[in-house]
Formats: structure tokens, sequence, C-alpha cells
């Protein structure tokens, strides 16, 4: 199964009035943002989930982060595509263009960052933060299919490093340029843990960022208001993700033709858990369900 974790209006975004039925999962780690909805598209079984909740309700650092994937692991996604606005360091990566990150720098402090905080050492491995399969798969259908990034003459690139600060404030001046020599080419606030969770839940995990503005770092032109550069960022943000609704539209058709297979990230777990398996207690393994059963009975 395909997830896909993005704002509030991606499923409509996507699917339109075609929004299959509603999952309301209970996990060990509370409910996650919203309702988890499933429809079968193009011959894909595809779960949505909005990141930051009905109405955008939920800051960065408030959003149930474990929740939300748990939930998705247990409807039996194996697959998930992530997106979200971020601001760009760096000329090249153009605001409204699309970013396939395959790097990020935790600089958060204040979430949980693994599903096992109790009752057993699980020690992911995390050199690749997301998965370079299903990363090329969406650089091939960007590359072929001539409809993604026509909108405002924008680029897919397939690389990128993400600097995943707390929030909910934006950066210093000092800070973006801090972020810039540390070799950052976006800052966003949602990558993490988002990712270290999708890999202890043993899924292939992909990120389609998409630049809204150049951050702080960059100067505006002299005179620029504040309600203009807003409207500007607005302006960005909206044909940013309708580039982002045609990759997705794109790759989901692509995926039906050629099934996403098996993958290495599909066993992240099989060396991970350093702990003595005869002295785990069974609540425990009970109690992270889906994420080991394989490995513990």
């Amino acid at each position: 199964m395909l997830g896909l974790i993005g704002g509030t209006g991606l499923g409509d975004a996507l699917f339109g009035e075609a929004f299959g039925r509603e999952h309301v999962v209970e996990t060990p780690f509370g409910a996650p943002s919203s309702r988890v909805r499933v429809l079968e598209w193009s011959g894909l079984e595809i779960a949505v989930l909005s990141r930051h909740g009905e109405g955008h309700l939920l800051a960065p650092s408030q959003v149930p982060y474990r929740a939300n994937v748990f939930a998705l692991k247990a409807l039996g996604v194996t697959h998930l595509i992530v997106s979200g606005a971020v601001g760009s360091l760096r000329e090249e990566y153009r605001p409204k263009d699309l970013v396939l990150v395959d790097q990020v720098i935790d600089k958060t402090l204040r979430r949980e960052p693994s599903f096992f905080d109790q009752g057993m050492a699980v020690h992911a491995e995390l050199a690749q933060p997301y998965c370079g399969v299903l990363r090329e798969r969406l650089a091939r259908v960007a590359r072929d299919d001539a409809t993604v990034g026509s909108l405002g003459g924008a680029r897919v690139h397939g690389s990128g490093t993400y600097v995943c600060m707390e929030g909910p404030q934006f950066s210093t001046v000092a800070e973006a340029n801090m972020h810039r020599a540390w070799g950052g080419d976006l800052i966003g606030m949602t990558a993490m843990p988002e990712a270290k969770l999708a890999r202890e839940a043993e899924m292939c995990c992909a990120l389609v960022a998409f630049p809204t503005d150049y951050d702080c770092w960059r100067p505006h032109a002299p005179g620029t208001n504040k309600e203009a550069l807003l409207a500007e960022i607005i302006g960005n943000l909206e044909v940013a993700t309708a580039n982002a609704v045609m990759l997705l539209k794109a790759a989901i058709a692509a995926f039906a033709r050629e099934p996403l297979g098996p993958c290495a990230c599909h066993s992240a777990l099989s060396l991970s858990i350093w702990s003595d398996r005869t002295k785990i207690d069974p609540a425990h393994v009970l109690r992270y369900g889906p994420l080991v059963s394989k490995y513990l009975k």
C-alpha cells in the first residue's frame, strides 16, 4: 500500500470526489493528526493522512508523528511519500521548484524521535534517511512526464539537504547563514522525526519538498512590504502545490503500470534489535505490534 502525508487539502487536490473510506486508527502513541482516508486509484491502494490535521491546527512540534506513522503501518502501508513547504537556502532551489530530498540535518529538540522508548533497545541505521529506490522512481517520473514541473517553469531537483528546525518561529539571518555553511539546501520544520519513524516502521520513504521563498538570508527587493511578500509566498505555495500534485498523480499512474517492489527498507530492523530477546517483556512486544511482529513472537 502507498501512503501519502501532506497538507490538509492534498487528498482532495489529488483525488477529488473519489476520496474513499475513512479509518479511525487507535495507536499506543495516541491519536493521529487526522482520520486516514483509504481509496483505490489506478489499481493501487492509497492511504492519505493530513499532517497538521483538519484546518491546519497542529503546529510542527505538536504533530503526533509517532501516531501518524504507526497508523499507516497498521493499515499496511509499505511505501510512504511525504510532502511539505520549505524555505530555500540556495539560489538554484527556486520557489515553485520541487526537491526530492535525500539528506537531513535534525535540529529538533522537543519531539519523540523513536517508537522504541521502553522495553527494548533498537538502533535503526539512518545514513540514508530516505529510500533511494523510491526517490529514483519519482525522479524518473519527473523526467518522463512532460506535465510535471510545467507550471511557472519549475524544475524537479533529484537531491537536496533539508535542515529540520524546531520552530514555530522562522530563522534569524545568522541562523540561515549558518545552515548554508553547514551544507543545507532547504529549511523546514516537519521532516523529522517523520523520516526516522518511517525507517523504524520499515517503510520506503521519500520526501517531496517545495520551496516557497528564500528564507531570510537573501535580501528582499527594496521597498517590498510584508503584505506583498506574504502574497508572493502564498502564490509560490499554490503553484508548487499544483506541481507536486502533478508529480504525485503521474507517479501513482507509473506505479500502477510498474508496481513498487520489495526493498532493503522493508527489513530495516533485521539487525537493529540489540536486546536479549529472551528478556523482552511480551507486553512490550504487544505494544509495538506491527513494528516488531515479524522479529518477536
